[in-house]
């Protein structure tokens, strides 16, 4: 099995139980602690996305710098004198960042967020337990580039698979069996965090080739990473603005439960790109190499593919929560209320997804060619626009209005960014993307499941409801596989291989 191969499947199936565990257990952390209390586990997330910006690129360098270096440092010295370096910044980094959280949690409970039941201390209190949190859960994004460009992505897998089932079945238990209280939810959190940190450290360095060695910080290996990481560093703060300024202005404007069901669409919408990041981190290095070698034609071959293979799988999928949103949220939450507030946010702010996911290969591919810019330029205009557009559209439709935002940013880039990038790499096949990568594969996904949603009786009783919202979905997933050029050439072919040995077993 390829190396591109076997990291995709254990990617797949990290990210699969991944985002298990973390829908599982939603509507159980809702019954234990309410909604006002999960609108909390919403703030804590937009504060560890929001100091995003603080990462300064350096996940991402590690796992370039990891790659790259993997050839050109046998006894591994190199890499780990880097690794150090970069680690010693991470963990000064989230100190600050802890204390600051820790700090302003009085300030936070006062004039932010806007609680109707839930008292003021309890507010307090567990926002100083957020910053205790996401300072042992900080390095997490750090050591896991690293493993990633070390290409050890089915440990690193392994590890987060297991702390997120940890930190899953672990928190409706403390729930259950201590007391169904915020303050417990994230001392739990804490501590998982802690060993979720401690076994990818260990991971990362004893993952290096060699005889361990001692190693110390290096200005001088700064000095040689310091471009990319500033260029990622600036993407980074863009797209912390453009995900989070949303959150930030309806936590806000709207009440908390109002907040939490919007909290509780987007993570629902978010885990669409889950189905297609460990492509991304998969191919990713060897979009680098390629770039590096100057072989274009092998580049392309990669691009289109990967594209491909990404639109079959995020198309069918969004189309699940654009389609059939309320029935998914009914089968999985059993609540009317939650799928009434929650279910119109929910579809809109699955377009947006989807058409962001689109971008990801084509962003990757900048990046493999050491183009930060276009990204980072592009992001600035949508910041610009996403304020006025969030506070308007919120003000007139609330949530509904705020997820309309996310939709008209992604359709921008969709239809204005691939045409600057493809001006300048890979010349000449912008047309193909838009026809045969997206177009074609999402065309045919969706004529197949509008057609079930138009078709699908009324007051279906659960158990045929899902069998037929499955049905829906897996012919749109078909119809997808079939309209893409590439992944159907593989298709044919590995029928035509299987038919082949049946025939040479039947004489």
């Amino acid at each position: 099995m390829s190396p591109i191969r076997k990291n995709i499947l254990a990617n797949y199936g990290g990210a699969f139980w991944n985002a298990l565990m973390s829908l599982m257990f939603i509507p159980l952390y809702i019954k234990f602690m309410g909604i006002e209390a999960y609108g909390l586990v919403g703030v804590f997330a937009s504060l560890q996305a929001l100091f995003g910006i603080m990462d300064m690129g350096l996940s991402a360098t590690m796992t370039r710098e990891m790659a790259r270096l993997t050839p050109l440092d046998p006894t591994g010295r190199e890499r780990r004198e880097l690794a150090r370096t970069l680690e010693i910044i991470y963990w000064a980094v989230a100190v600050v960042l802890g204390v600051a959280v820790a700090l302003l949690a009085g300030p936070i409970a006062d004039h932010w967020v806007k609680p109707d039941r839930l008292e003021r201390e309890t507010v307090k209190q567990a926002l100083f337990i957020m910053g205790v949190v996401i300072a042992l859960r900080w390095p997490v994004s750090f050591y896991a580039g690293g493993l990633r460009g070390l290409d050890r992505q089915p440990l690193l897998n392994l590890i987060m698979s297991g702390c997120a089932t940890l930190r899953g079945v672990g928190a409706v238990l403390v729930l259950w069996l201590i007391a169904p209280t915020v303050d417990v939810f994230f001392l739990f959190q804490g501590v998982v965090s802690a060993v979720e940190t401690l076994s990818l450290a260990l991971a990362l360095w004893f993952s290096f080739p060699g005889a361990a060695t001692e190693v110390s910080f290096s200005t001088n290996k700064l000095k040689g990473v310091w471009r990319f990481s500033a260029g990622m560093t600036g993407i980074g703060a863009v797209v912390l603005l453009l995900t989070q300024t949303d959150k930030i202005i309806l936590s806000k404007m709207l009440p908390l439960d109002q907040f939490g069901y919007y909290t509780l669409a987007w993570t629902v919408s978010a885990m669409l790109l889950r189905l297609i990041e460990p492509i991304d981190s998969a191919v990713y290095p060897t979009l680098t190499r390629l770039a590096a070698e100057n072989n274009e034609k092998e580049l392309c071959a990669v691009y289109h593919k990967s594209c491909q293979m990404q639109v079959v799988l995020l198309v069918p999928a969004a189309l699940t929560l654009i389609l059939f949103g309320d029935a998914a949220l009914t089968l999985w939450s059993g609540s009317p209320d939650l799928v009434r507030n929650t279910g119109p946010i929910l579809g809109i702010l699955a377009i947006g997804t989807c058409l962001n996911g689109f971008m990801h290969i084509p962003y990757h591919t900048q990046l493999a060619h050491g183009w930060t810019s276009l990204c980072f330029y592009q992001n600035v205009v949508s910041v610009i626009l996403l304020v006025p557009l969030t506070i308007l559209l919120c003000s007139a439709y609330r949530g509904v209005g705020a997820a309309w935002v996310w939709v008209i940013l992604n359709t921008g880039y969709v239809l204005i960014s691939i045409h600057i990038m493809h001006r300048r790499i890979l010349k000449g096949v912008k047309w193909n993307w838009y026809v045969h990568d997206i177009g074609l594969p999402t065309m045919a996904a969706l004529v197949v499941a509008l057609s079930c949603r138009l078709a699908m009786p009324a007051n279906l009783p659960t158990m045929l409801q899902t069998l037929y919202v499955g049905t829906a979905i897996g012919l749109a997933f078909c119809a997808a596989l079939l309209a893409a050029p590439l992944p159907r050439a593989r298709l044919l072919d590995a029928l035509a291989i299987l038919a082949q040995k049946a025939v040479i077993r039947t004489n």
